[in-house]
């Protein structure tokens, strides 16, 4: 199981703008703290964390941020039409595209994609293979 993941960025506030414009749709809240930006999902009294959480900050050793060529964080979408909105969104919040969302040849039928770079140079994907959804075969 994977308890958390973390990206480095250098600049938080363009990293803030970035994300805050599709985690908050995906259920997740943020926290800022001055060790960085906590995206987590919430959790219900009496209940477990799920898992896992998302966090952007400095990195630890005061180096500059890079984003690691092969690294990507994927986020799921309740279906398509969220996965292009998110998209365009995090595109409008300072995101380069990696590829405009769509289905992609080497997946199954049911996923759908679409991938960005923050401002960092991260690599994040949006997807869904909600069932109800319409699939690459038609």
């Amino acid at each position: 199981m994977i308890g958390y993941v973390c990206v480095g960025a250098d600049d938080l506030n363009g990293a803030q703008r970035f994300y805050s414009a599709f985690l908050p749709a995906l259920g997740y809240g943020l926290k800022v703290g001055p060790e960085g930006l906590s995206y987590g999902l919430p959790v219900p009294e009496g209940t477990r964390p799920v898992l896992p959480d998302f966090y952007v900050k400095p990195p630890f050793d005061g180096q500059a941020a890079g984003a690691g060529n092969g690294n990507m964080v994927a986020f799921e979408a309740q279906d398509q039409a969220q996965v292009r909105a998110l998209h365009a969104a995090a595109l409008g919040a300072g995101g380069r595209d990696e590829g405009q969302p769509g289905f992609r040849a080497d997946y199954g039928p049911r996923f759908y994609v679409g991938y960005l770079r923050d401002p960092q140079g991260n690599k994040i994907a949006l997807y869904s293979s909600n069932p109800d959804d319409p699939s690459r075969d038609g």
